[in-house]
């Protein structure tokens, strides 16, 4: 299975395709879509959609993870934050892929084993996880690696349980 997983941003969405085989994690490419706030947002989002539409098409995704918004204080934030993470959801849609989301917590459980584990610990765990021989740069990036894991590992643990279920049917 190849996950592409997004943390979605206004100034950063970050991209990371793991693929699954076997037992191994396999880091297939990571990055981020950087827009400019000098540019119209209109246009931002237009470069967030045509980079996850590009990410998709060279690497072919089975399915797309991607971060859950949280609660904001700062509500023109999450708005924008909403916009952003709108397009990418679009892009994978259009592309005629699953979209799955995970929170924040869910995400850090299952990388790090603890629902509120700092950033570097994530990064960190991504590092080991992929057999990486630096942290993964940037934090966007890290992020999305990081819920592409997360995917991968609930997508396992449902299989296997189907598997349980079936035998008990």
């Amino acid at each position: 299975m190849r996950v592409l997983g997004i943390d979605p941003g206004t100034v950063a969405t970050g991209y990371g395709l793991v693929e699954e085989e076997g037992e191994s994690l396999i880091h297939i490419c990571s990055g981020a879509i950087k827009t400019s706030s000098k540019d119209e947002f209109s246009q931002r989002l237009k470069k967030i959609y045509e980079g996850i539409s590009s990410v998709i098409k060279k690497y072919l995704p089975d399915v797309v993870a991607i971060e859950e918004l949280f609660f904001a204080r700062d509500v023109k934030a999450a708005l924008k934050l909403g916009h952003a993470r709108g397009v990418a959801v679009l892009a994978s849609a259009n592309s005629g892929l699953p979209v799955v989301q995970y929170s924040a917590t869910a995400i850090k459980k299952a990388v790090v084993g603890y629902g509120k584990g700092e950033k570097y610990q994530t990064q960190r765990m991504v590092q080991t996880l992929l057999g990486l021989s630096s942290l993964p740069e940037p934090n966007d990036a890290a992020d999305a690696l990081a819920v592409a894991i997360c995917h991968i590992h609930n997508a396992s643990f449902m299989i296997r349980l189907e598997k349980t279920n079936d035998r008990f049917a």
